[in-house]
């Protein structure tokens, strides 16, 4: 049964009060701005803003749909932010996008439509404003995470009274940690093939309520947007939930997702990435009854969109080598709706080496030296406290701040969504184009004539995926000519075209009785429609 959407469309009044607010701001948003900022793009009159549901929580989950005409035949991009909740940099990326779309990219809604999600972990999100910060992933779902019966019992703890969740450590002869060599700052696993010992074990700021020796793993929130999908779900496994697509914020979005049939390509802002450094082909397991692997195809498609990235965004990425975790939302529009799905964090922390020209140990390290150069408030020095569940042992907390390692100083986002919305008009400049050449029309006698014509795909792009070729899920081309059968002598009133390559043609051809004019149509919902008109 298809759900009742609450439709929200603001007038223009509202708009003019949001740029207001827009231009005071100096952090990433609160939900409430949020929402004020999503109703003054929808005031611009070709977008629609709807809520698709609330959370545990009771937060929408909002959806832009941006277009003009027929919206739902025109090749379609769906712009996701908020997949991780800790991940604030993204939704601000999104709600960029849709603003400088509709006010300063009108040209582009001539041929395609665009469906933004701005937030997808909206009860994660919230934490970043919350009085106590700590990088959240989990919905406000209730969840016994180490199934002892009982809810968040051992949850984070502010054990040193600064509103922040950093981590512990605490000193042993059997602790796996020691402080990295060129920052003590940073606790790094020992390597005892280097003959490295440990001194320290380390946990997140927390408490072991139930005494079975464990810290902070029973959290004190739900389930994760990007834990909870159907990809490779990782059942029995800590934010995951019970079985995949279980939460009502991705079931809404799958839903509706599935009643868009003209979207082609997915750009997701989340830790993965896919664009700054495209995914690999490897056979076996692309031949597997379960793929894992990107087609061969599709790979090289996801070459050439990631040079397009690399050229238009300045920054290159740095260590970043996480090209997809299990039950995420970027690898399942690939893999389980067969579209185009692309992935980038949006920033990076920038490369730092030491005067002797060496890169920096670990990411974090590599962190601290970047926020050190750019006078980024980033460490909270490590400092003893009386820990109640470890007696008369030494433990201090410190660590790097929540947030700052993968969300830049507010300052630097304009420039970063000014060329991610470059890049992603670029990538819709290249969408399916559908197109009827090379029209001929030859008298047969007794009143036939000949009508022959190429279809021609003008884009870089394939009509469609290798994968969603594969999985039959995307529509085929159709072309339809609007003669009575019984004009038609030959040549297929409805012909169906499985896909047609990146500025590749196939020929069409009618024999038609009569006179008068014919039109015919070619398309899928995710190409567009191409129409031809013909004077027998």
């Amino acid at each position: 049964m298809k759900k009742m959407y609450l439709s929200l469309v603001v007038g223009v009044g509202m708009l003019f009060s949001f740029q207001s607010v827009g231009l005071a701001q100096s952090d990433y948003p609160t939900l409430n701005q949020m929402t004020q900022r999503l109703q003054g793009v929808a005031g611009n009159g070709t977008a629609t803003l709807k809520s698709l549901t609330k959370t545990e929580g009771g937060k929408d989950v909002w959806v832009l749909k941006i277009g003009k005409g027929d919206m739902d035949n025109k090749p379609g991009i769906a712009v996701v932010g908020g997949s991780e909740g800790f991940h604030v940099l993204s939704v601000e990326l999104a709600l960029q996008f849709a603003e400088k779309l509709v006010n300063e990219n009108d040209a582009a809604l001539d041929r395609n439509t665009f469906y933004i999600f701005p937030n997808m972990s909206p009860d994660a999100y919230e934490q970043y404003h919350a009085s106590l910060k700590y990088e959240r992933r989990g919905n406000a779902a209730k969840v016994d995470h180490d199934r002892d019966g009982r809810l968040s019992e051992d949850g984070y703890v502010d054990l040193n009274n600064d509103g922040l969740i950093t981590m512990m450590r605490v000193e042993s002869p059997m602790g796996d940690y020691m402080p990295a060599e060129d920052d003590e700052r940073v606790m790094v696993k020992a390597n005892a093939s280097k003959g490295q010992k440990g001194s320290y074990m380390v946990y997140p700021e927390s408490r072991d309520m139930d005494k079975d020796g464990k810290f902070g793993e029973d959290l004190e929130e739900g389930i994760a947007f990007n834990r909870n999908q159907t990809y490779k779900f990782p059942i029995f496994t800590p934010l995951a939930g019970d079985f995949a697509v279980s939460q009502a914020e991705s079931r809404a979005l799958l839903d509706y997702l599935f009643e868009q049939w003209n979207i082609f390509a997915f750009v997701t802002f989340s830790p993965a990435n896919n664009l700054s450094a495209p995914l690999k082909y490897n056979a076996g397991d692309a031949k597997k009854r379960i793929i894992t692997s990107m087609l061969e195809k599709d790979v090289a498609i996801n070459s050439m969109v990631s040079e397009m990235y690399n050229s238009t965004v300045s920054q290159k990425a740095f260590n970043q080598n996480n090209q997809g975790t299990d039950g995420d939302f970027f690898q399942w529009a690939y893999f389980h709706f067969g579209r185009l799905s692309f992935s980038t964090p949006g920033w990076w922390v920038p490369e730092v080496k030491g005067e002797d020209g060496k890169s920096s140990s670990s990411p974090e390290v590599n962190f601290l030296a970047w926020a050190s150069e750019n006078s980024v408030d980033a460490f909270v020095p490590w400092t003893q406290v009386n820990h109640p569940d470890l007696p008369n042992q030494t433990v201090e907390v410190g660590g790097i701040k929540p947030f700052v390692m993968y969300n830049p100083p507010f300052s630097e986002v304009a420039a970063i969504a000014q060329e991610h919305t470059d890049f992603i008009l670029k990538l819709a400049e290249v969408s399916p184009k559908l197109e009827f050449h090379n029209l001929q029309t030859e008298k047969l006698g007794n009143g036939l004539t000949r009508i022959t014509a190429d279809l021609f795909n003008n884009s870089q792009l394939p009509t469609h995926s290798e994968m969603g070729e594969k999985s039959r899920w995307l529509r085929k081309v159709r072309v339809d000519i609007n003669r009575e059968t019984k004009d038609i002598m030959s040549g297929d009133k409805i012909k169906l075209i499985d896909k047609l390559g990146a500025y590749e043609k196939t020929t069409l051809s009618w024999i038609v009785k009569g006179s008068g004019n014919v039109e015919i149509k070619a398309g899928a919902a995710h190409t567009g429609i191409a129409t031809l008109n013909v004077k027998l």
